[in-house]
């Protein structure tokens, strides 16, 4: 992430949720722990020193922690339960400051902290309370920046920021929370959809009607973000789409691997998936070999269909 211009100049991205008629039919059936392969990985590339990225990848129960019994028999005891979300993370410090590595950091683990701690809010996902669990990740977001500014304002000349992209799958809705340029993917019926928006002063230009979309590549503002955690503007954009359907799979990624790696590109892979691990590492590669000019942050989840 290269943001030189990002301190000095922000503008508020729009905010929208889209939400998709649930599927019918022989996927509807909510995947077990054993069924899911999430995978993710980090990596410097090949021209910076430090990597400021940071991923999350895991699933969220309900848990009993026993700290005394006099059972004996204590494996009868549903100490975990069952599985209410799966949690997929990218956070992009920003480049060339040098608090990108903490902010990222720090976002990573304030927004997990929140998730955690506020199980209640998973029951009121895609119910007609719905708002509700859409309100909290909005906040979680916040949270994490305030996080990040408080910790930024405490180290006085150190400037932090980050992006943060949050995928969260309560079967069978994918909640995605954007704050920056990090991208979430997500296909299904062999047919890969963008489902986050850049918040980029590029794409803000381009929806303005000031840019055209295919010069946004060579613009001196692709990279320059209008929202980041941590930066003079956060503005969070929650997107929730129906996830049933065949094959589907969800990638999160720092714009270390899509300054390389196209759409396209992104698809075709997907289609020829073996493994979540798989599918990072060749992408992984794929970028490397074309210059690897910026960290790469890759994390996937898919449903085993064997």
């Amino acid at each position: 992430m290269r943001l030189s211009q990002f301190f000095s100049s922000a503008r508020t991205p729009r905010s929208a949720q889209t939400v998709e008629a649930p599927a019918t039919g022989e996927h509807d059936l909510r995947p077990s722990d054993s069924q899911l392969d999430l995978y993710g990985l980090t990596h410097p590339g090949n021209v910076r020193a430090e990597n400021q990225d940071h991923f999350l990848v895991g699933t969220v129960h309900p848990e009993v922690v026993v700290h005394g019994t006099s059972l004996a028999n204590m494996d009868r005891l549903p100490l975990r339960g069952q599985r209410l979300a799966t949690m997929l993370l990218v956070a992009d410090g920003v480049g060339g400051q040098a608090g990108g590595s903490e902010a990222s950091r720090l976002a990573t683990e304030a927004i997990t902290a929140y998730v955690s701690s506020t199980l209640r809010c998973y029951h009121a996902a895609g119910t007609s309370a719905d708002q509700v669990f859409l309100d909290a990740l909005r906040t979680a977001a916040l949270k994490a920046h305030e996080t990040v500014s408080v910790e930024s304002a405490i180290r006085g000349d150190l400037r932090m920021a980050t992006t943060l992209t949050l995928g969260i799958v309560v079967w069978p809705w994918l909640y995605v929370v954007q704050v920056g340029d990090s991208r979430a993917y997500f296909c299904c019926d062999g047919t890969l959809r963008q489902v986050t928006r850049d918040q980029t002063m590029a794409q803000d230009l381009v929806d303005e009607g000031v840019l055209p979309a295919d010069r946004v590549a060579d613009s001196p503002f692709n990279h320059v973000l209008s929202s980041a955690i941590g930066g003079s503007a956060a503005m969070p954009v929650v997107t929730r789409i129906d996830v049933r359907g065949v094959s589907p799979v969800v990638l999160l990624c720092s714009d270390g691997l899509t300054k390389h790696v196209s759409d396209r590109e992104i698809e075709q892979h997907i289609l020829g998936i073996q493994s979540s691990e798989q599918l990072c590492r060749v992408l992984l590669e794929l970028a490397l070999e074309r210059g690897g000019s910026d960290n790469i942050t890759l994390v996937v989840g898919r449903v085993k269909t064997s």
